[in-house]
């Protein structure tokens, strides 16, 4: 992977108006927080039972600050170098606000593992999207609470 954008791999045709690597944790944290959800989304879709209400209540459970964080700290020790060195810009970006459901750590966290996901998205690495995603959902659905 040569670390660009692939127009021929992407969802949309808009190419970001910097490198991945140049873009601010922020931004790849805005990004990824749409492409997590979606994913989440279509992973609740793939089951039976699909009452809105439940969907709902299964995917907060899976893309809220403490659920991402949670989530961080189980795929932190098979992150390669690169993704720890976005990981670890992530954590320490400063966004200026906190939601109203989550600590600080928590949410710094959860903006760490977003930008992981755009960093991802916008260097074209859809297959570790997708391992990622799938080991995430997995450990969260199966983990002792």
């Amino acid at each position: 992977m040569n670390g660009e954008f692939d127009l021929n791999n992407a969802w949309f045709p808009y190419q970001p108006s910097k490198p991945a690597r140049l873009l601010s944790p922020i931004v790849l944290a805005y990004a990824g927080d749409a492409i997590y959800e979606v994913a989440v989304r279509q992973y609740l879709i793939s089951l039976p039972n699909l009452r809105p209400n439940h969907l709902h209540r299964s995917a907060t459970g899976l893309v809220s600050a403490k659920a991402q964080s949670t989530i961080l700290a189980y795929l932190e020790p098979e992150l390669t170098e690169d993704e720890k060195d976005v990981v670890r810009r992530g954590r320490n970006a400063k966004s200026g606000t906190v939601p109203k459901n989550a600590d600080v750590l928590e949410y710094r966290h959860a903006t760490a593992f977003e930008c992981l996901i755009g960093y991802l998205y916008y260097t074209g690495q859809q297959a570790r999207i997708q391992e990622l995603v799938h080991s995430s959902i997995e450990y969260m659905l199966n983990r002792s609470k």
